[in-house]
């Protein structure tokens, strides 16, 4: 992505200058990226950039391997790069795969990117993670909580919630009137209540409330056949009731092209939907469609909200937060930042600070 300039993209890069370094040397690279820290986002940034953050020295780090040290530089990276969306210096964010187990082990309480974000953005509401492939869409109503806990966190509230941030999320994507096929939580939609309940009293009755404010909405639909009918075009989407029920389709569909949204948030939030794949880091053949896919998303999600702007009082403060290092962050390996190229100011950074970008 940073070898091969877009027009009209500019990208903030959050990280290390070393590792960035180190990763381009694995991939046979060459990358003349400027290097600026914190304190240049004063300025107005024009073209492809690193913020280097100082967050991880490759020395202290193993490759192909989940440590604290890489977990807490991962967390540092991400909650900056949500930081700068939030002041409006960004249209959208991307995140390389990242390894739970890693960031676990720098910050004891972390569950997943949602809650994380959360707490980062101080969110009035949770986001929801779709899965985005070309040929459909999965909308997920639970996320990373153990399967046993599924049924009892399911309402007919919830799940409606979900078919009006998908109708929403799709809409800005371009697709003016999805089609969201709503997958069963039980075999064969329960089958006449023989086989569970829920499909009955709390699936149907968020359908039928979905269906009554005009959205396209069908279910609920055996989840066996669900995404048969979405890849023969019935749907654009699958709304489904768990993490596997859509992902074991999604990743058979198109693993190397799958892309995981977060959105919710006033900005979308895009990724690759594959994991780190450590038995091959460090080994330059990581396949990048499914990054490139990611960014192409996010671009598109961004291009069609307004203008995202800040001012001289919001850049400070962002500035400050970058500095102020939460707490599992610090301790970590830290250097001065690299050699700077100078940025000249903007003309109109003392009015309005940072027109929008992607980070």
């Amino acid at each position: 992505m940073l070898s091969e300039p877009r027009d009209g993209v500019d990208m903030l890069v959050f990280g290390d200058r070393r590792a960035l370094g180190l990763g381009a040397q694995q991939a046979g690279i060459n990358l003349d990226l400027p290097v600026i820290g914190p304190d240049d986002l004063r300025k107005r940034i024009d073209g492809n950039v690193l913020v280097d953050l100082g967050t991880l020295d490759p020395g202290d780090a193993t490759i192909g391997m989940a440590t604290a040290t890489s977990g807490a530089a991962a967390l540092e990276n991400f909650r900056a790069a949500l930081l700068t969306a939030k002041a409006g210096l960004a249209d959208a964010v991307a995140f390389t795969p990242f390894n739970k187990a890693a960031m676990r082990m720098a910050k004891s309480d972390y569950v997943d990117e949602i809650g994380f974000v959360d707490a980062v953005l101080d969110a009035p509401r949770s986001g929801r993670e779709f899965n985005v492939l070309d040929e459909v869409w999965n909308a997920r109503v639970t996320s990373h909580i153990p399967l046993r806990e599924v049924a009892g966190t399911l309402s007919a509230d919830r799940i409606f919630d979900s078919l009006k941030l998908t109708v929403e999320v799709m809409q800005d994507a371009g697709i003016e009137r999805p089609r969201i096929g709503v997958a069963a939580l039980n075999p064969h939609a329960g089958d006449g209540r023989n086989f569970g309940t829920e499909d009955e009293d709390i699936i149907l009755p968020a359908v039928e409330r979905a269906m009554a404010r005009q959205m396209a909405v069908t279910g609920p639909v055996p989840s066996d056949t669900v995404f048969v009918r979405a890849l023969k075009g019935e749907f654009d989407a699958v709304l489904t009731m768990f993490h596997d029920q859509g992902q074991i389709a999604m990743k058979l569909i198109g693993f190397d092209r799958g892309v995981t949204l977060i959105a919710g948030y006033g900005f979308p939030i895009v990724t690759p939907a594959h994991g780190t794949a450590y038995d091959i880091a460090g080994h330059g053949v990581a396949d990048t469609g499914a990054t490139l896919a990611a960014l192409d998303l996010g671009l598109r999600l961004a291009g069609r909200s307004s203008a995202r702007q800040t001012d001289d009082v919001t850049c400070e403060n962002l500035i400050a937060a970058l500095k102020n290092k939460p707490a599992w962050a610090r301790g970590q390996s830290k250097t001065p930042p690299g050699p700077r190229r100078e940025l000249e100011p903007s003309a109109d950074a003392d009015k309005t600070g940072q027109s929008g970008r992607t980070t």
